[in-house]
């Protein structure tokens, strides 16, 4: 900076200018000053509000914990249901097997009941072919009564019904009904000399007892 020789012989004026030159940085600062407490009153005014941020997430913790409790009332609501459901099943199937069994019951009894009827047909054709002599045998008569017997016997078989062997068995109570006796050396105890009449089981169930004689 270039000073006058006005200015050396009047120092005062140098001191005046040095001043004035300084007033505009003293002006800055005090701006600056007077900014920073608008800085303050900014933070102040933001205050409440960061004050009140925590509080919205309780609001939003209420508001989905009943969410919640809905949730699983109707969670409850779906397995009470589906445990109802599977016992329906259960018991339906229960009966159905129950209702299957019963029925096939009452198909073997009125089976048994027809099969029962059936086989005294079956007796007097045996009978009435056993009488036949060797002569009328070879008669037309004779032939076709032959067939039906053995027809009515393959149907018997196609339905289960097998007959109770008898003839040189032991004697076996749950099958054989004893109605005579005999005294044979050649036979052993408890042993079938005879069959009077057949006997027969059905699917393994016993619908007549063979009426056989034993030897003691």
């Amino acid at each position: 900076m270039s000073i006058t020789i006005d200015e050396m012989e009047n120092p005062d004026i140098v001191l005046e200018q040095e001043q004035t030159s300084m007033d505009p940085e003293t002006n800055q600062d005090d701006v600056v000053i007077e900014q920073e407490p608008s800085q303050e009153i900014t933070d102040e005014d933001n205050t409440p509000e960061q004050q009140e941020t925590p509080s919205d997430p309780l609001k939003k913790k209420g508001l989905f914990g009943g969410k919640n409790q809905e949730i699983e009332a109707k969670n409850d609501q779906i397995k009470e249901l589906t445990e109802r459901n599977l016992r329906l099943l259960a018991e339906f199937d229960n009966f159905r097997k129950r209702t299957e069994k019963e029925k096939a019951q009452m198909f073997e009894v009125g089976a048994r009941s027809i099969l029962e009827k059936l086989l005294p047909v079956i007796d007097n054709f045996e009978r009435g072919l056993s009488s036949v002599s060797e002569q009328e045998k070879e008669t037309g008569f004779a032939n076709g009564m032959d067939l039906i017997y053995k027809q009515l016997l393959k149907m018997l078989e196609e339905l289960d019904v097998v007959a109770i062997p008898a003839l040189g068995q032991n004697f076996d109570p749950n099958l054989h009904n004893a109605v005579m006796h005999i005294e044979d050396e050649n036979l052993g105890e408890n042993v079938i000399a005879q069959e009077l009449q057949r006997g027969y089981t059905y699917r393994g169930t016993v619908i007549r007892h063979s009426m056989v004689q034993v030897a003691n």
